[in-house]
């Protein structure tokens, strides 16, 4: 990692006061291997297969589930013109994640192929300017996976389209019942209607805009009962002088063209682990979505894991039997993808459902901070020395839990939370600008993102964008569809998913924290001090609400009741309370800085909420251990050794020939989620690895 970027993203501020080392990390890909601990404390590449549920749950479709049961669960309902979520903070540590489909949540281009997703983009643009009963080929899927997948994915972006299977081409014509709604509502209320009807959630309710018209109110209903009577009814009520009509699905109801095969293949749910080698997480979805013909949003994870390393994560798959993506396998591992333990589950996996994670790391070429003692032995003596106080004090004391530099994009020209404060200030075209602002290459995405900021051409920038890029792509197809202008660009947010959308104002909320945290030891020290928030969660409850903080009193401080392992300081949100000393002036001061002194972290147009949450000022690791050994000739290479990588130049003085002279060091540990072993090095190390 680059030690620059990294020192910006993460102050530098330690818990033990050790002398540390020196040392590289990620020097190869196995150098670094993550794998995920679940919330069973099993490892999930040696946890045994989990047995077939004996019947499956009644469910809901994953992205709108509401488990009373569960309380990390966030409670949804209909409102208006989409489903939102009245408690989505879907940061991993917070523990909740309701991910909202948007018309662009389903990249048409991975499940159709660029060319055709193209020609259905432009034979749209022709229907919008002039109505016309024309139809268009999407082509012939032999695979009936495919083909639902097809219906599902065009009726959802383009609900006022009709698919129809004439086997095994799919044709789309515009769809004439929405042709007809559109003439009595808004073209935003009738294309919202019809997702409501296609996602047939049941029990749920769609709200049309105020009406106060009587006579329009009537044709609507006689409308909607004469073409979904079957399936919805509908009611007129007033609430402060407004009146509107609200829509709910029977409770017998049934859509319309929807079989008993195709509603057994939307309950079907395989899970699997996943081991991938330098690979995103969502690219790793994405290329395994479109070889199975399904949408990267019928995979659920528990959380994204680093792309320079070996990972394993439990995932699964919605509408995938077991039996299909066992055939898939092989393809899948020619793109740095392993696939085991794939079984039948009943439901999907949530988005923090998970313990920790378990890391194996190898830290290469090490040397003291000092040059002053002299090589050989007696500088082997000292490094073991030196580490071994090092991991001893970690151990014993833990580390500051920063988050890390992969938190706010740490290759990047323009870091995530940069983006965030722009999302979070509702200035969406400042925040579009910085998501496409290119690094200092001119790599394929980079040219793209270059072309669009000196063009403001969307429609060529997605044309030079790599296929791979999923993010990119989905923001300059709307781009392209709605405009570059403030509500344009409001759209290209809303076609990312939403747990891609909340990522941004949560990197911005972390800068804050870790900030916060290395001014909080700075002033106040390293004990806990009177005002500070502690955790009042008792051994085996969930996650932390404001009732379990409790506020540390001047005698508790003089008591030494609590330690500064006990502290917790507040993730900014709507819901958090803030430290009852300096530190409640600091962050009221901090947000004001950035012009949030009056933010409610909600951005209503993207529908993001951030609640907040609390976050341990300390992280301990669990089941530390290590192996200090002599680097060989040959040790961590592919095939030919490390001596060649070294052979045509010097590392801090020491030739290929001195190479065996220097240690490497093995680490093992656990760490809870969204704790970072980058972090948890640097206090070992006392530098930036």
């Amino acid at each position: 990692m680059k030690q620059d970027s990294d020192a910006v993203n993460v102050p530098a501020c330690f818990i033990s006061n050790h002398e540390g080392f020196f040392g590289s990390i990620k020097n190869f890909i196995k150098d670094f291997v993550v794998t995920e601990i679940d919330i069973t404390g099993r490892r999930v590449n040696t946890a045994a297969a989990a047995a077939a549920a004996a019947a499956a749950a009644t469910r809901t479709p994953d992205w709108a589930s509401s488990d009373k049961n569960n309380e990390s669960s966030a409670e949804c309902k209909w409102s208006n013109y989409s489903l939102v979520s009245q408690d989505t903070d879907v940061s991993a540590e917070c523990g909740l994640d309701v991910t909202i489909p948007s018309p662009g949540s389903f990249d048409l281009s991975v499940i159709l192929g660029q060319p055709v997703s193209e020609e259905l983009e432009q034979f749209v643009l022709t229907l919008k300017e002039k109505p016309t009963k024309q139809e268009l080929s999407l082509g012939s899927f032999a695979d009936k996976h495919h083909r639902a997948n097809v219906h599902r994915a065009v009726r959802h972006r383009f609900p006022f389209l009709m698919t129809v299977t004439i086997q095994p081409e799919i044709r789309v014509r515009e769809d004439p019942d929405y042709r007809e709604l559109s003439q009595l509502v808004t073209e935003d209320e009738a294309e919202d209607f019809f997702r409501f009807i296609d996602a047939k959630v049941r029990g749920s309710s769609y709200m049309f805009g105020p009406d106060n018209d009587k006579e329009h109110r009537t044709a609507v209903h006689h409308f909607l009962s004469r073409r979904f009577g079957k399936l919805v009814e509908t009611k007129s009520f007033t609430d402060q002088g407004t009146t509107a009509i609200s829509v709910r699905l029977r409770e017998q109801g049934r859509p319309k063209k929807r079989s008993a095969e195709e509603r057994k293949e939307e309950e079907v749910y395989t899970a699997f682990t996943l081991l991938k080698e330098n690979l995103e997480t969502l690219e790793a979805i994405s290329y395994m979505a479109a070889a199975l013909g399904v949408l990267p949003s019928d995979f659920t994870y528990a959380g994204i894991k680093d792309k320079r390393a070996i990972t394993y994560q439990s995932m699964v798959v919605k509408k995938v039997s077991t039996q299909r993506l066992k055939e898939k396998t092989a393809e899948f591992e020619k793109r740095g993808m392993r696939l085991s333990q794939i079984r039948a589950v009943s439901e999907p996996l949530r988005l923090g459902r998970l313990q920790g994670n378990h890391f194996d790391l190898v830290v290469r070429d090490l040397r003291p901070h000092s040059d002053a003692h002299t090589s050989g032995a007696d500088k082997h003596t000292r490094l073991a020395a030196l580490v071994k106080e090092a991991v001893e004090n970690v151990k014993a004391r833990g580390f500051v839990n920063y988050y890390g530099p992969q938190r706010f994009g740490n290759m990047q020209s323009i870091q995530s939370d940069r983006v965030g404060l722009a999302l979070l200030k509702e200035d969406m075209v400042s925040a579009v600008h910085l998501f496409f602002t290119p690094e200092d290459s001119n790599d394929p995405q980079n040219h793209a993102k270059r072309h669009f900021l000196q063009t403001d051409n969307a429609k060529e920038s997605l044309a030079l964008m790599p296929l791979s890029k999923a993010r990119e792509r989905l923001m300059l197809r709307a781009l392209n569809r709605y405009g570059t202008g403030p509500d344009g660009c409001t759209q290209a947010w809303l076609s990312l998913p939403h747990s891609m959308r909340v990522f941004y104002p949560h990197a911005y909320c972390s800068r804050v924290w870790n900030e916060a945290v290395a001014h909080r030891l700075t002033t106040l020290g390293h004990s806990a001090r009177q005002g500070d928030l502690v955790w009042m969660k008792e051994e085996g409850t969930g996650e932390t609400s404001s009732a379990q903080i409790h506020v540390v009193t001047d005698q508790e401080e003089q008591e030494k009741v609590y330690t500064l392992g006990h502290v917790l300081l507040p993730m900014p949100g709507n819901t958090v309370k803030y430290p009852e000393n300096a530190m409640g002036t600091w962050f009221q001061e901090r947000l004001a800085r950035d012009g949030l002194d009056a933010c409610r972290f909600r951005v209503s147009n993207l529908k993001l909420n951030l609640p907040g949450c609390y976050r341990p000022l300390l992280a301990l690791p669990r089941n530390l251990s290590y192996q200090l050994q002599r680097a060989a000739c040959g040790e961590g290479g592919e095939g030919t050794g490390n001596c060649s990588r070294y052979s045509d130049r010097q590392l801090n003085g020491t030739t290929a020939e001195g190479k065996q002279d220097l240690l490497t060091l093995t680490l093992n540990l656990d760490l809870d989620s969204s704790c970072y072993a980058t972090i948890c090095l640097r206090e070992i190390m006392k530098c930036d690895p």
